[in-house]
């Protein structure tokens, strides 16, 4: 395993939901607080700042709530991979020297109802919107549906992924659906896009999720539980490959960026699917999850329905996936969401879980983010 360089040393979180009372930047600034908290550090001893957010314009004016200390802050935004981009910006800036401390928060508040936009803003043309296909939903059906078919996947498997997550949902204070709903309950749920149901799909929705970061060689001075920051990789599209906001498909297809991700981040970190301990996986649908499983390589196509049949990603089992609820509970804040899967797993490494810790002192987790259009995230945790 290689040597690490920047270790995880705070994480903070405001709780997801729905909050008519309160602005996305004030719920960054409660998550701020809260992982600086956590790290044992001071707003003052902050050296640089990436903040990320879809529906806020300047997500970094959070420093006018925590502190307007003139450090460089910055945003960026990469889709639903943003969690990724704002912790591997923020290890930069340490690695490079430029910050002893760094902070990374995602912040978003959006309206009810699936993602929608004008098709030019992605560079698409103005029919794809007309047919109703710029809606995410129409998206992730049809690549569940062929991936069931090329790979004998039923339909029970995507209401256990849902109701899985969902129960572990009812463990997390900071989840926004905390009501275990049964396998028999998914499955007669109304129809969305066929094969997904009501229950198998997230729902866009508001909060706030952040992360400090230092080098790996003094983080002991702050925490007695710091967890390392092994590898973080992300990949945009490859021609030929079946990804959001495609207008058609050549064949063959190619290995999507999750594949590709995964594979940089492996490397990186000089380890292999079969060392990782938890795992948080993109589960903007049940089927996202159920595909993203192979992607990773933490199984092999068609694994998948045995293993939910066994029980094997609950929190209990061999390979604990989504232990939080993943988006399926706790819905995407689109800045937010790949920091919340950090927060949920540093916890893990340490212990700290609670009701959903995962058994046998997990070592190594994985997060795995994938958004428009087409981009895909892999970082590597360990204690």
């Amino acid at each position: 395993m290689s040597t690490p360089g920047i270790a995880i040393i705070g994480v903070g979180i405001h709780p997801f939901g729905r909050y008519a009372d309160r602005s996305a930047l004030e719920m960054g600034a409660v998550a701020i607080g809260r992982a600086l908290k956590d790290a044992g550090v001071d707003w003052s001893d902050v050296g640089s700042l990436y903040a990320g957010s879809l529906e806020v314009a300047n997500p970094e004016a959070v420093t006018g709530l925590v502190g307007m200390t003139g450090i460089p802050a910055r945003a960026t935004l990469s889709g639903c991979a943003t969690g990724n981009s704002l912790l591997t910006l923020a290890a930069r800036d340490v690695q490079l020297g430029e910050a002893e401390i760094a902070v990374g928060v995602g912040l978003d508040k959006h309206p009810r109802g699936a993602f929608g936009a004008e098709p030019a803003v992605a560079g698409l043309p103005q029919w794809y919107g007309d047919q109703g296909m710029f809606l995410t939903t129409h998206y992730f059906g049809t690549k569940i549906m062929r991936y069931m078919h090329d790979h004998n996947i039923s339909e029970e498997t995507l209401a256990r992924v849902a109701a899985k997550n969902l129960a572990n949902g009812a463990l997390a204070d900071h989840a926004w659906r905390r009501k275990p709903i049964s396998v028999e309950t998914i499955l007669g749920s109304p129809v969305v896009n066929a094969p997904l149901r009501q229950f198998m799909y997230c729902n866009p929705n508001e909060g706030a999720a952040a992360v400090v970061v230092c080098r790996a060689d003094v983080a002991k001075k702050y925490t007695d539980t710091p967890v390392y920051l092994r590898a973080s990789a992300l990949r945009s599209r490859r021609e030929g490959a079946y990804e959001l906001l495609r207008t058609s498909i050549e064949l063959p297809i190619v290995p999507g960026t999750t594949a590709e991700a995964a594979k940089a981040a492996y490397e990186q970190a000089g380890i292999g699917p079969e060392d990782v301990d938890v795992a948080q996986l993109q589960d903007t649908d049940a089927g996202s999850e159920v595909i993203h499983m192979a992607e990773t390589g933490l199984c092999k196509d068609g694994e998948q329905e045995s293993l939910l049949h066994d029980g094997a990603t609950e929190i209990g089992g061999r390979l604990p996936i989504n232990t939080d609820g993943g988006l399926l509970a706790n819905g995407e804040p689109v800045g937010a969401s790949g920091l919340r899967q950090v927060y949920e797993l540093v916890h893990q490494l340490r212990g700290s879980a609670g009701d959903r810790q995962v058994p046998n002192n997990p070592r190594v987790a994985l997060a795995q983010l994938y958004g428009s259009p087409g981009t895909a995230a892999v970082a590597i945790l360990t204690r």
